[in-house]
């Protein structure tokens, strides 16, 4: 609320400037973000406030943005009701989650034929705000699902410039892992790793849950197979288990495109092993591969980046 005051100037008038809007809290998706480590540390955000008007009708600074940089793949949910409320998949996209208050209007506003020298303001309105949750979903072209110890980490090392640690022990992937795939043709793909499934996994067994959800943005799935694990009595046991997981988790996920494919043939009798899983699925197409060696790994880099040109 202001008056002019000036020399010879008896009866000014209300000259208040109205206050400026608070700022918004921008979502920002950044693909050189890649984990949400930041936001473990650092709670709270908030946009600065407006700033407010002055005498002579002067308009008050409007207050700066926040922006909140998040890697692709992330869904932000709100926090209470874990309702979604946007998923960020787009790179270098904006969106506005918490919108600034707005700036009050100053006595100059109100003046009017009856009220001249309106002695009041309007105060501003409080800006937006909400508790978030953040979920970081892998974006991957292809995943690799399967019982822990069947190979995931050596096939990805295989096929991709990443390096996953490597050991033949249950469970050594502990995050999932993603990869680069430059085929022979066509785009270079995304391939994730994702750690050891169990029975039990979609009930939160195991790594279970934690990880069962990045499958869900795989285009394609490549369920590997241990041939050393086969058991001739019950060729399909592992086979079974994993798809079982998946549809109990979500049904969406047992109906994604797989690629069978059955690892370690380097192994001692594996071929047998091989036949006895391939007569209990004679309507399968099955792949055979060593990811250790990179027997045939190069048939089936082919064989996905045909199947992602035509998805």
């Amino acid at each position: 609320m202001s008056f002019r005051r000036e020399r010879y100037i008896e009866f000014g008038g209300p000259d208040g400037g109205d206050g400026g809007n608070g700022g918004d809290v921008i979502l920002r998706v950044d693909p050189a973000q890649r984990t949400l480590y930041d936001y473990r540390r650092q709670k709270l955000f908030h946009a600065k406030n407006g700033a407010p008007g002055l005498g002579k009708q002067k308009h008050g600074q409007n207050g700066n943005h926040k922006f909140l940089d998040l890697p692709p793949g992330t869904l932000v949910s709100d926090a209470g009701t874990l309702e979604p409320i946007i998923d960020l998949t787009l790179e270098h996209t904006e969106h506005i989650i918490a919108k600034g208050g707005q700036g009050g209007r100053g006595n100059k506003r109100f003046a009017s034929a009856t009220n001249r020298a309106p002695k009041f303001a309007q105060p501003g309105m409080p800006g937006v705000e909400m508790k978030l949750k953040l979920e970081l979903k892998l974006l991957a072209d292809v995943g690799i699902v399967g019982l822990p110890n069947a190979g995931k980490s050596t096939l990805i090392s295989s096929m991709s410039a990443a390096r996953p640690k490597i050991a033949d022990y249950p469970f050594t992937t502990l995050t999932p892992t993603l990869g680069m795939v430059e085929p022979p043709f066509g785009e270079p793909f995304a391939v994730a790793d994702i750690p050891g499934l169990i029975e039990g996994a979609h009930e939160g067994i195991g790594l279970g849950i934690k990880f069962l959800k990045h499958i869900e943005r795989t285009g394609i799935l490549i369920h590997l197979i241990d041939v050393g694990e086969i058991d001739p009595e019950n060729p399909l046991e592992a086979f079974n288990l994993i798809n079982k997981e998946l549809a109990m988790y979500s049904k969406k996920l047992a109906k994604k495109s797989q690629i069978v494919v059955l690892n370690k043939m380097d192994l001692t009798g594996a071929q047998n092993r091989v036949d006895s899983f391939k007569a209990a699925m004679p309507d399968l197409k099955i792949l055979t591969i060593s990811a250790a060696t990179g027997q045939s790994v190069k048939p089936l880099v082919k064989l996905l980046a045909s199947k992602l040109q035509k998805e």
